[in-house]
């Protein structure tokens, strides 16, 4: 067995991780392989701890196709049961950290899991009261004495691609979050060809988004299935990031938009040596034209947005260093998917014309975990051939060279006196005023107008709410203006940077609706 040999494992239609870690344990024994700020493991010791436990998770009652739930910072050994889930022949369930305490044992409950891996942070801030029902591993402090005995090997599990790998919770914010199925099949699609042409067995990567996140999967999965290192991080900090980034000489990286820009705001940005970096790639939430192009100017390296959805459907590729002009597009649908713009009763629009956005790949999800309504919902069921594709919930349309340029969120859309109005329209004006760091638009009621935009900016220098209004309402339309604009000192984000417009349109109500 040979580098060679396993890259070409990664080429071929399906494959499985557990083949693959153990043949990069054989082959890159003593290589690292994961990293966090206490530990390196390397690959045959990766092997033998995912081995471990897997087969206690197999001796306490895991059965195939079981969730396994995880909860806390990332960490390699919270990596370290991800992957041992799925060896083991159950389903990894990582949780979101910033849910509230019933949306997390909502989430257990739904996932069906028996078990519940726990950092000790995250136990003292739930409280030892939280689901006493399951098998708790207090993955900080127990795991190294739970795992079964050094050597053991786990009951070999060969699951069939359509068998679940792992549910991926959505961030809602009122509810039990909809866990998102996706099966191996979907996975070794996802990552497998990326990780052979991609990365290689030296490729240091750097995964700085929460575990629990698809986002991370990008970085993570793919530089496992390469035989790569990598290097996690528990929380993102920028002097950190850069510190590690120069230290490991890291070749790749996933951050999303936030992340950008806040290295870009790094005062010692410059000072640290980032001429490794080979790839780095962006997801899950807009990504300016200009933040783009100052990324491309001052980090080396290629820069590739993906745009996309947990769901799946299609997956865009934006090669930013080669398309500097595209930089206003998320790029085109990737090789293997396709996509059509549709109007609201679901006809094809004209080329050009802005539309919902329905995708279809083989990167898509099994489904909503129990939730066989909201599954069919979010699906758009071609009448031409019967095929199944994917609700992108964006409204998008696709310019002459193919190019896909995002107008906004479907459920975003304002309609103020009959008009449609998106929101990124709005946003992209009030960017090119100076000062004007971040702008958001949301629709807010109105009783002259059913809905009137509002909008929202953080500020640098002496740049005013008042004077950015007054100039941006001068070039816009007159369905278009500006009802309000707040002057806000950050915008509301999600842990992976996601945009909370639900918690603007709270600010909204909380400083006064228009007339």
């Amino acid at each position: 067995m040979t580098q060679d040999d396993i890259i070409a494992k990664l080429e071929q239609p399906y494959g499985t991780y557990r083949e693959i870690i153990h043949d990069w344990a054989a082959v890159r024994g003593y290589k690292p392989a994961l990293r966090d700020d206490a530990v390196t493991l390397n690959w045959q010791e990766v092997a033998d701890q995912v081995e471990r436990i897997a087969a206690r998770l197999q001796q306490t009652g895991l059965q195939r196709g079981q969730s396994v739930a995880i909860l806390g910072t990332s960490t390699t050994q919270y990596a370290l049961v991800f992957l041992a889930a799925i060896v083991a022949g159950g389903v990894a369930a990582p949780l979101t950290t910033s849910a509230s305490p019933d949306q997390l044992a909502g989430m257990a409950k739904d996932s069906g899991a028996k078990h519940l891996f726990i950092d000790r942070a995250k136990l003292t801030e739930l409280g030892d009261s939280f689901l006493p029902e399951m098998d708790r591993i207090i993955l900080d402090e127990e795991l190294a004495g739970w795992m079964a005995p050094e050597g053991t090997v786990s009951i070999p599990h060969h699951p069939i691609g359509e068998e679940p790998f792992n549910i991926i919770y959505s961030s809602g914010t009122t509810g039990v979050p909809k866990g998102i199925v996706h099966s191996h099949a979907m996975r070794w699609f996802q990552f497998a060809a990326t990780a052979a042409r991609a990365y290689s067995p030296d490729s240091k990567a750097l995964a700085s988004t929460p575990l629990y996140s698809n986002t991370t999967m990008v970085c993570f999965l793919s530089s496992v299935l390469a035989g790569a290192c990598t290097t996690i991080m528990g929380k993102f900090d920028t002097k950190k990031w850069l510190e590690i980034a120069q230290r490991d000489g890291t070749t790749h990286t996933m951050l999303v938009p936030v992340q950008y820009r806040r290295l870009m705001q790094e005062p010692d940005f410059d000072q640290f040596d980032l001429s490794t970096l080979a790839l780095k790639y962006c997801t899950s939430a807009p990504f300016p034209a200009d933040l783009k192009a100052e990324v491309l100017k001052r980090m080396p390296g290629a820069l590739i947005e993906i745009y996309g959805m947990t769901e799946g459907g299609v997956t865009c590729l934006l090669y930013a260093h080669e398309y500097p002009d595209k930089l206003h597009t998320v790029g085109q649908p990737a090789p293997g998917h396709a996509l059509k713009v549709l109007d609201d009763e679901d006809q094809e629009v004209p080329a050009g014309t802005p539309g919902n956005l329905v995708g279809i790949s083989p990167a898509m999800m099994v489904g909503y975990k129990n939730r066989e309504k909201a599954t069919s919902e979010a699906q758009w069921i071609n009448p031409s051939d019967g095929s199944v594709w994917m609700r992108m919930g964006d409204i998008g349309r696709i310019d002459a060279d193919g190019f896909v340029e995002l107008v906004g969120r479907a459920k975003d859309m304002i309609i103020s006196g009959g008009f449609n109005i998106y929101p990124v329209d709005l946003e992209s004006e009030l960017l090119k005023e100076d000062g004007v760091v971040e702008a958001a638009v949301i629709g807010v009621p109105s009783e002259k107008w059913g809905e009137t935009p509002v909008g929202f900016v953080t500020l640098a220098g002496d740049a005013s709410a008042e004077t950015v209004l007054a100039a941006v309402n001068g070039r816009l339309g007159k369905t278009q203006r500006l009802a309000m604009l707040h002057a806000i000192d950050e915008m509301p984000r999600s842990h992976i940077g996601k945009l909370l417009k639900t918690e603007l349109r709270e600010e909204a109500a909380r400083r006064g609706l228009p007339g």
